[in-house]
């Protein structure tokens, strides 16, 4: 798994990962802060190069200013073989929006971060990317984030609808059940 985000996603994933306690699921999450495309790119090196750990591979991206989004989606779905499956999450606008929706159903377009910040500090008081505790802050209500974002795009492949977030695809992947 590639992250586009330095801490926010690598620390949600790796929370999410623990509660679940799935010992097939081997995650290696790498941060990557580059555009999209490059992170697939890099990615799919990465996975291909040991293949035997893998068969899959997770790209985490955020929307913000990338203007390559289609051509990531199209690098994962072209580079997708029976050995390897390769996925792209995409929230948009960012990442947050995915935390956000863990408590409220948002449905509005927003700007990014800096617009979504304080609305998830209303849910998460102290709110700071660089402090996520998926046990305490998100994991009873990622049910709830599932079935949100899961009316925002039932498909998980509008990635330029504002706000989307296929974020529910990886959780699922990763053996969450219970939506």
């Amino acid at each position: 798994m590639v992250c586009g985000g330095r801490e926010t996603e690598p620390a949600y994933i790796s929370g999410l990962k623990r509660h679940l306690r799935n010992a097939a699921i081997l995650i290696d999450v790498v941060v990557r802060d580059k555009s999209p495309s490059q992170i697939v790119r890099y990615a799919l090196k990465k996975a291909l190069a040991a293949s035997d750990l893998y068969d899959e591979v997770w790209c985490v991206v955020d929307v913000d200013e990338f203007t390559d989004l289609d051509r990531a989606v199209r690098l994962a779905r072209d580079s997708t073989t029976t050995a390897l499956k390769a996925a792209v999450v995409v929230s948009n606008p960012c990442f947050e929006l995915w935390l956000l929706l863990h408590f409220t159903d948002h449905r509005r377009q927003i700007g990014g971060y800096t617009q979504l910040k304080p609305l998830l500090r209303r849910q998460v008081p102290g709110y700071d990317k660089h402090l996520i505790d998926f046990a305490a802050d998100y994991a009873a209500t990622c049910p709830d984030a599932m079935r949100r974002a899961m009316a925002l795009d039932p498909t998980g492949e509008a990635i330029h609808l504002n706000p989307s977030t296929n974020m529910w695809r990886l959780v699922q992947a990763m053996g969450w059940t219970d939506t």
